[in-house]
């Protein structure tokens, strides 16, 4: 199976098999490939409501790359899913042209509540056990916030997309290099509103464990663990507590870009937006009274791929 999610910072693939029946119903999929390049897609679209031309440029041509990776491994099934900034922009029909005629399938424009759905059930797949549910799950992307919660036996119970992505917040307010105090708080008030509508909207004040997903959360878990490059599988279900995501924060915003990019685990494509990713997670952990954040490398990608289960939910 081939999964592509294509959202408003990057374009992810992963073509994984199912694993062996014999392994339990919590085993993971057995990867492989899985790849990540960043390409802006959602470049401007907060404030024009359209897609770039260079931005589809740059999309096509990671997309026509993973093209070939697929066909090279065979994958018998494929399934790509546009998140935000493709919900927003108004020259969607164009991307979607670009996409069928570079990779063969049409993408679906997935609605905030299926982005949710989907990063829950990849996340929740293997949580450790002292990772009690219920699990209140945050996807923060680019363009925007998923608010999942569920338990691993009864699923998702309730979500909600908020438009509180780190391209986005960003873009709106932390123009400074590093942005000034008076952005900070302006992208901080504007993050707290939103988170507080969320929170209100699914009951993610009761869980019990807060995941976090994506590359601002499992990048801020890099840097809060001190690691001198980025590991996947010492991020991957790494627990860190509200005040190592606090000072990480800090940090972030009162650096420079240049200064961020010389950060060891930094990817170059997202040391202008990791400040604003950084802080709607510390936000999020406040107005929920969260103690701690348990990161996840597994995510909407790993559940678009199990979608394509004929067996496997």
């Amino acid at each position: 199976m081939a999964a592509i999610d294509c959202g408003t910072n990057s374009i992810r693939l992963l073509v994984a098999d199912l694993p062996d029946p014999s392994a339990g119903p919590q085993a993971p999929l057995v990867d492989l490939a899985r790849r990540m390049e960043i390409v802006r897609l959602g470049q401007g679209v907060d404030r024009t409501g359209r897609l770039a031309p260079e931005a589809i440029e740059r999309t096509r041509v990671a997309l026509a790359d993973y093209a070939a990776e697929i066909g090279k491994l065979g994958a018998e099934r494929v399934r790509m899913c546009a998140t935000s900034a493709s919900r927003d922009a108004s020259n969607a029909a164009e991307f979607r042209a670009m996409v069928e005629q570079t990779l063969g399938v049409a993408p679906e424009v997935v609605t905030g509540d299926e982005e949710a759905r989907l990063s829950f059930t990849g996340a929740v797949r293997g949580l450790p056990a002292d990772a009690q549910p219920p699990y209140l799950v945050v996807d923060i992307g680019g363009g925007s916030t998923e608010f999942v919660v569920g338990t691993r036996e009864g699923g998702v119970q309730a979500a909600i997309s908020m438009d509180i992505g780190c391209v986005r917040m960003t873009e709106r307010h932390l123009h400074g290099d590093p942005p000034t105090l008076d952005e900070v708080a302006a992208a901080q008030a504007d993050i707290a509103g939103a988170v507080d509508r969320a929170l209100e909207a699914v009951p993610g004040r009761q869980a019990a464990t807060l995941v976090g997903l994506a590359g601002s959360v499992t990048t801020v878990v890099a840097i809060a663990q001190g690691l001198k490059e980025y590991d996947p599988a010492r991020i991957h279900h790494a627990r860190v507590p509200y005040e190592g995501v606090a000072e990480v924060t800090a940090e972030l915003l009162a650096r420079t870009r240049e200064q961020r990019l010389a950060i060891p685990v930094m990817h170059p494509g997202r040391a202008d937006v990791i400040g604003a990713g950084a802080l709607v997670l510390r936000v999020i952990m406040e107005r929920a009274g969260m103690p701690s954040v348990v990161a996840s490398e597994h995510d909407i990608l790993d559940g678009i791929a199990w979608s394509l289960s004929p067996t496997v939910t």
